[in-house]
């Protein structure tokens, strides 16, 4: 006999309760009980065969409403009994529970995931269904002209789309239901804010030193789902990732330590596959990695490595990825991986990985190891250090660069939020910046101190 599987299960005698494990076969892809052998595969027998025989089927009907066939098999002069299971396309409940069979183990489908699991049945997917209270209203015309300049741009929207207006966008994108809704995926895609209808659309990006428990700093990305990847590259840049300074010519080059378009590719990935609505997407971000993570299975008879081959796309939220693909983002034939790896590749860095973990999908991003400090102040001296000369002036500690180069970029960074970044005290940093002030190398925007810092000068 074969060892217990998804599609297995071994039970020494029979109980009622088991009729959970049919009904999760029957949501799932189908499968076989055995009653009489043990978990070692050994058969034991029943001593209650001929009545089972009528007991199982009957109740199987009369409390699953569906059919399955009990078959009585002999080994060794011990009788036992095989339950076959076929896959339902309808759900099925037990008792007004949804029972689902996912690797060796039963699950009760509840919230999202239920929501999820019915929607699939039915053939529909979640951002597909209309929201019953949404108007447009809600739709901010600034991401709907942000999505039409890209689209065509990248040319697959014609020239002329750029004089529809807001709800003649939506509806050729079939955003709208035939009776004038929005659907969800329209509220995710374009809404001013999303959060008022949906939990749990974030982005969180967090710094951590030597472990999970070590946060340092973090940030939180809102708003719509389009605009996303650009809000979190910019943060990324700002405060999370360095971009190393080499010349060509005259001309100042600042290239980011990870493969930009390749890392784009990526937050694309995880922002259309996510399970809306549900946990916000993380990043993880450690001196020597990145793990981002995104909560949601993946496809059926999919793997981590059909993920890295040549695969078919299989969406979760097929109208969340038609709209990136007619915006530009990305193609869509299931390139996206192979997309990433050649970007690493040709940046001579270390391959991504990928890990089904915490009911969602982990890619680790390494980071150059050579321009990795041993504190997170090495990771905002972009324009000092070796540099500090040329852009700082020579009178200047690297640190005191690395804070112009912070405010340079946003003077709402307050003290602490310095000092986070950086790795000193919070005092360090008032002092610093009361040096920066004095000599003129910053100052308030107006006479109000809760006013934005400027950057005077740089030399």
């Amino acid at each position: 006999m074969q060892n217990e599987s998804q599609n297995i299960e071994y039970k020494e005698s029979w109980r009622d309760e088991y009729l959970k494990w049919i009904c999760g076969f029957a949501n799932a892809q189908g499968g076989i009980i055995y009653i009489g052998v043990t978990d070692e595969r050994q058969v034991c027998g029943v001593f209650d065969a001929k009545k089972l025989m009528e007991d199982i089927p009957n109740k199987v009907r009369d409390l699953l409403g569906i059919i399955v066939d009990v078959n009585l098999l002999v080994s060794d002069g011990k009788e036992y009994i095989e339950i076959v299971t076929e896959p339902s396309n309808v759900p099925i409940s037990y008792k007004g529970q949804y029972h689902y069979r996912t690797g060796s183990t039963k699950q009760e489908l509840k919230g999202i995931a239920l929501q999820q699991f019915l929607l699939k049945k039915m053939g529909k997917q979640w951002d597909d269904v209309a929201h019953e209270t949404a108007t447009l209203d809600c739709i901010d015309p600034k991401a709907i002209t942000y999505f039409v300049k890209r689209g065509i741009a990248s040319g697959r929207l014609p020239k002329e789309i750029g004089d529809d207006s807001i709800e003649q966008v939506l509806d050729n994108l079939r955003l709208l239901t035939d009776d004038g809704k929005l659907k969800n995926a329209a509220i995710l895609l374009f809404a001013k804010d999303p959060l008022r209808y949906f939990t749990g659309i974030q982005f969180k990006i967090g710094r951590f030193g030597v472990d999970e428990a070590d946060l340092m700093f973090q940030d939180e990305i809102e708003g719509n789902i389009l605009q996303m990847a650009d809000k979190v590259i910019n943060t990324l840049k700002s405060m999370y990732l360095k971009s190393p300074i080499h010349y060509e010519g005259m001309q100042r080059i600042e290239v980011l330590e990870v493969p930009e378009e390749a890392l784009r590719e990526l937050l694309y990935n995880a922002i259309i596959h996510k399970q809306y609505p549900g946990y916000p997407i993380l990043m993880h971000v450690y001196d020597d990695h990145i793990e981002l993570w995104n909560e949601g299975q993946l496809p059926v008879g999919y793997t981590v490595e059909t993920l890295l081959g040549k695969h078919s796309s299989k969406p979760r939220n097929l109208n969340i990825a038609t709209v990136f693909n007619k915006a530009g983002f990305i193609e869509a034939w299931g390139r996206g991986f192979s997309k990433v790896m050649n970007g690493f590749k040709a940046a001579g860095l270390p391959m991504p990985t990928i890990e089904e973990r915490d009911g969602g999908l982990v890619v680790n991003i390494p980071r150059k190891q050579s321009d990795v400090g041993n504190n997170v102040g090495n990771n905002v001296g972009n324009d000092c250090g070796n540099d500090c000369g040329n852009d700082c002036g020579s009178q200047l500690s690297e640190r005191q660069c690395d804070i112009l180069k912070l405010l340079s970029k946003d003077g709402n960074k307050s003290a602490p939020v310095i000092a986070g970044v950086i790795g000193v005290s919070q005092r360090t940093i008032e002092t610093e910046l009361s040096f920066l002030r004095k000599n003129g190398y910053i100052d308030k925007a107006t006479k109000d101190n809760r006013s934005p810092w400027i950057v005077l000068k740089i030399k």
